[in-house]
């Protein structure tokens, strides 16, 4: 009767890391997402680390949304560093030891790829997912923070043009095959 499509399904695994040399900028390396607070006070999961800073200083996406712990920069930081483990250190004007501003968690979850896409690189926890569990990055199953690089995409564009053409050759066969059974009936019944 043909095929339909069972289920699409979001895969989560790590892409290229690209070094784009702003500050602000977050990948994830391994599991994970940035917890994100929506305007409507709901919390939403993102693995995109493009932030900047909005007017008050507040760490947000590019659509203002803001990280969740909040992290102010104070307006005189020169230099901000964000270790491995979340930590965001601010170098204020001249100062060389640096003022610890706040900390970044990462969230996982047990299924990742049951939760809901929102768009804009967001996702919504749903049963299907399970419940978040947040954490300090590098610990307990959770990814570590790579500054000044943003994850590219995780998939391999060769990888999925071979597949294409083998489903491709795999669709002709099957239909060269159909054809000779039904000329073959054909055949059959004209004998008779």
């Amino acid at each position: 009767m043909g095929v339909r499509t069972a289920a699409v399904q979001k895969v989560f695994t790590v892409g290229d890391m690209i070094r784009t040399g702003n500050e602000l900028d977050m990948a994830i390396e391994g599991p994970g997402f940035f917890k994100i607070l929506m305007p409507n006070g709901e919390t939403a999961y993102s693995r995109s680390g493009a932030f900047k800073k909005d007017s008050t200083g507040r760490l947000v996406t590019s659509d203002g949304y803001p990280l969740d712990p909040e992290i102010v920069i104070p307006s005189n930081t020169s230099l901000i560093s964000i270790g491995e483990d979340g930590t965001v250190t601010a170098y204020l004007d001249s100062d060389t030891t640096g003022t610890q501003v706040g900390n970044i968690e990462l969230t996982t979850f047990s299924n990742p790829t049951g939760l809901k896409s929102m768009g804009r690189n967001l996702f919504r926890e749903t049963t299907a997912s399970g419940s978040p569990v947040t954490g300090v990055p590098g610990e307990t199953g959770m990814g570590t923070i790579a500054q000044e690089f943003l994850e590219g995409s995780n998939v391999s564009i060769m990888e999925e043009m071979v597949n294409m053409i083998a489903g491709q050759r795999a669709y002709e066969v099957n239909s060269k095959a159909i054809k000779t059974s039904d000329e073959m009936i054909q055949m059959t019944n004209n004998l008779v």
